[in-house]
């Protein structure tokens, strides 16, 4: 059954990380298996180069304007209207995220044309850590009525799914699928030694990845902590912070010049392709430091290349990290971060145990080939 869906995501740019990289990958596979697809967003950092490369897989990318932004609250009108004129050529209507004005104005809209709605919240579901009065407001405003006129709601992670039913979604309106990443794209991974030879790392020197979106949420001030005391105790090894500025870089660059870690600390800004894949195949281990974390691409992506993967507890997926091995998971404090750390770093074949399980789980469980189905049965069944 061939289906009209429609994407709709309040920005387009993978410096937003996990969601944008979800909705790219799930419409790029529904416009292989047949199916038309657009994605309907707003021109913030509105990454056209990104958009091409979809848009060279069939999809539909279409960009509205902003007038204002307010805490990624962002306002644009003409998609209102586009919606009214255009939204009975879909047959589903599929929603990322869920605080935003674009997600405002689908319930009424969707109602009056009897076109269904699902909502894949993508760790958001619940109102915590910043703006909480004003996430409180939107939700008696709006939130609640958008969760509960979806037709379905997507959790990535059994916690999501027990934060919807907090926020009144009943539990027959759930469903559980995680995000997954295309593996054909990383059989053929760089050669090893190539991101050491950019960067002038010897090969003795340990190199311990952290790499997403620098803000305060991921918990990258508890991993340098943590390094601080582990150069105490080990001089070869570096830390690499990778990713865009999230609004916490200068204050990680300040806590790296009191600590006197100058030295030992790379920031490299953003990698994308190849150059991410380089940086993960010449880490010894990956390190997750996350104050919350719903569900991390960052995780896959270094399971694949064979990379150990440490992580905090407040990642809804520490249970499937624990899979991996007793020492890929800890609580948020940093003594505990840095043993977890220094116990792999000195244990080698610990290390390539560790990450050919986290290759094995991703193969089994979150290739995108074998998830879609699953989606495509919710929008078939809707």
């Amino acid at each position: 059954m061939k289906m009209r869906i429609l994407q709709i995501i309040p920005y387009f740019t993978p410096k937003f990380g996990g969601s944008v990289a979800s909705v790219f990958l799930l419409s790029k596979e529904l416009a292989r298996r047949g199916h038309r697809v657009t994605i309907i967003t707003s021109d913030l950092d509105f990454d056209k180069n990104y958009a091409k490369s979809l848009e060279e897989s069939g999809v539909e990318i279409l960009p509205f304007r902003h007038l204002f932004n307010f805490g990624l609250f962002i306002y644009t009108p003409s998609m209102k209207r586009w919606l009214e004129k255009n939204i009975r050529q879909y047959d589903i209507i599929h929603l990322h995220n869920f605080r935003a004005y674009q997600f405002i104005i689908i319930p009424d809209i969707a109602a009056r044309n009897n076109i269904p709605y699902i909502l894949q919240a993508h760790g958001m579901v619940l109102p915590f850590f910043e703006k909480l009065f004003l996430k409180k407001c939107f939700d008696l405003m709006w939130g609640n009525k958008i969760l509960q006129n979806a037709a379905l709601c997507v959790a990535l992670t059994k916690t999501e799914s027990e934060q919807y039913e907090i926020m009144g979604v009943t539990e027959d309106k759930i469903v559980i699928i995680p995000n997954g990443i295309e593996i054909a794209e990383y059989t053929d991974l760089p050669m090893r030694g190539r991101f050491r030879s950019k960067y002038q790392i010897p090969e003795h020197v340990k190199i311990i990845l952290s790499l997403g979106r620098i803000h305060k949420l991921k918990g990258i001030d508890l991993l340098v902590s943590a390094f601080s005391q582990l150069c105490s105790e080990m001089s070869e090894v570096m830390l690499v912070i990778t990713g865009p500025d999230g609004g916490n870089l200068l204050q990680l660059q300040q806590q790296v010049h009191e600590l006197q870690l100058e030295d030992y600390v790379l920031f490299t800004g953003p990698l994308y392709g190849k150059e991410k894949l380089e940086a993960y195949v010449d880490a010894d281990v990956y390190v997750l430091p996350s104050r919350y974390e719903s569900f991390s691409f960052t995780l896959l992506e270094a399971w694949i290349c064979g990379t150990p993967v440490i992580a905090t507890n407040n990642c809804c997926l520490s249970d499937t990290i624990r899979y991996t091995g007793d020492s890929t998971t800890v609580e948020f404090d940093p003594v505990q971060m840095k043993e977890k750390i220094l116990d792999l770093l000195t244990h080698e074949e610990k290390r390539k145990e560790i990450g050919m399980k986290g290759k094995k789980l991703v193969q089994d469980n979150f290739d995108i080939t074998k998830l879609i189905r699953k989606i495509e049965e919710i929008y078939e069944t809707i």
